[in-house]
């Protein structure tokens, strides 16, 4: 294993921007300071003042693996993530067989091993059947225990409501929610079959998969959460109607006490509305729906504000040729994990937030919520999970996409800043043209 000095770098980490020098041996990080001499032995990057941050901690993505390897699998999508100054990568459970058993999910790490470009953690999935293996969840196993508290895939809707009440009081994890009601989607889908048959627009996904939905679900996930005392993360909140029903504040405040309920939005919210299905039809259709501009406006405010806590991606590939479906058959989901992190530093260049904002919501913020071990910080001793920035502009095109799906809602998009090169436990993974070398992603460890 190489070590690695990078000198004049322009540091972002835990709040501050600051001139350094950062030195990897072994894997981690030796040393940040000004001024480090070079060893013998030692690679050389001169960063020439360009960003130096955390790599992005991603905790909501579908990789496809097991049972969807036609569409994305852990080594193309890892591959696509790293491209993107992802360095660590937390999966979800509905995948086919679902990951609703401990030797499902153990299944998964056995994949991942020598092949994932990212550090990896699994969800274990809820169903309506598996409370037994909820309880004795291993708490090192798993970043949480997924439950989707609305339309889903499979044996994955939990809609009995003495499983999820048990759910809530005994998962001894964080729990992660889908929420959106089912019966309020149903009938709204009804409805406009009537009117428009299989071929309903795609204008139309907003009103189907309603801000009345996701509010009334996402109100429900909070009753239970402050009824058992439970650790609740609510994924990829789409609505400025829900952002009332958080509270505002950092992760951890002063007295080191952490938010027991957080909140999440996706890069996709941030740059996309609704009057992009005209251009981009059902290659932006996903679960919960991309909405209106002002519920776009109000969750980039709420990062800013500290009312949510988290961004991600949801990536969720899926073929081009199933995306140009009838909308009752095109599928909900697009790939994102390659752009999102420059989509995000747009919204710096853009003076919507900072880059330790940035920082924060993407590496940090996920590692204290999850419990992350040694990662997500610009830390002597941490695992140097690194990314550097170029603020160089570029478009991107299909023949750059990465994922197995092959194309990107973003193609054509012109973004500012570039990925110059992705450090993965100490090792140079992107140089900015091309991946390098074998995977290195280990599997995540939790400090609970």
């Amino acid at each position: 294993m190489s070590d690695t000095l990078i000198v004049n770098a322009r540091l972002v980490n835990e709040g501050r921007e600051f001139d350094a020098d950062l030195r990897i041996s072994h894997g981690r990080i030796d040393a940040i300071g000004s001024g480090l001499a070079a060893r013998d032995g030692e690679t050389v990057v001169d960063a020439n003042g360009r960003r130096l941050l955390p790599g992005m901690i991603d905790d909501q993505v579908h990789f496809r693996e097991p049972g969807m390897e036609y569409k994305a699998d852990m080594a193309t999508e890892s591959t696509a993530a790293v491209a993107g100054g992802v360095t660590s990568f937390m999966d979800m459970p509905n995948t086919s067989p679902p990951t609703l058993s401990a030797e499902a999910l153990e299944n998964k790490y056995q994949r991942a091993a020598g092949r994932a470009r990212a550090n990896y953690g699994f969800y274990m999935g809820a169903s309506n059947d598996n409370l037994a293996a909820i309880r004795v969840i291993d708490p090192l196993a798993t970043p949480g225990v997924k439950v989707f508290m609305g339309a889903s895939t499979g044996n994955m809707l939990v809609d009995d409501p003495e499983t999820l009440a048990g759910i809530f009081r005994e998962t001894p994890v964080p729990i992660i929610t889908h929420c959106e009601d089912t019966p309020m989607i149903d009938a709204m889908l009804a409805k406009y079959r009537a009117e428009y048959g299989d071929d309903i627009p795609a204008a139309c996904h907003p009103d189907i998969r309603s801000r009345e939905a996701c509010i009334k679900s996402t109100r429900l996930a909070l009753e239970l959460a402050r009824t058992h005392g439970t650790r609740l993360h609510v994924l990829h909140i789409s609505t400025a109607d829900e952002l009332a029903l958080f509270t505002p504040g950092p992760l951890i405040d002063g007295n080191g006490v952490r938010k027991r309920i957080t909140a999440e939005t996706c890069i996709h919210f941030l740059r996309f509305d609704r009057g992009d299905y005209a251009r981009l039809g059902h290659l932006i259709k996903c679960n919960p729906a991309i909405k209106d501009a002002s519920d776009r406006e109000a969750l980039i405010n709420a990062l800013a504000s500290d009312v949510i806590d988290v961004l991600a991606t949801d990536h969720a590939p899926h073929t081009w040729e199933e995306k140009h479906n009838p909308y009752v058959r095109a599928p909900s989901g697009l790939p994102l994990v390659q752009y999102a992190l420059v989509a995000a530093l747009e919204l710096v260049r853009e003076g919507r937030l900072s880059n330790t904002q940035v920082v924060q919501k993407l590496a940090h913020a996920p590692a204290q919520l999850f419990d992350v071990k040694q990662r997500g910080f610009l830390r002597e001793g941490y695992w140097a999970d690194l990314a550097l920035i170029d603020d160089t502009p570029f478009t991107v095109r299909n023949e750059d996409v990465l994922s197995k799906c092959a194309w990107s809602p973003f193609e054509g998009t012109t973004f500012h800043s570039r990925i110059a090169a992705t450090w993965v436990n100490g090792q140079l993974v992107w140089d900015g043209e091309r991946i390098v070398g074998e995977p290195q992603g280990r599997r995540m460890e939790f400090d609970r």
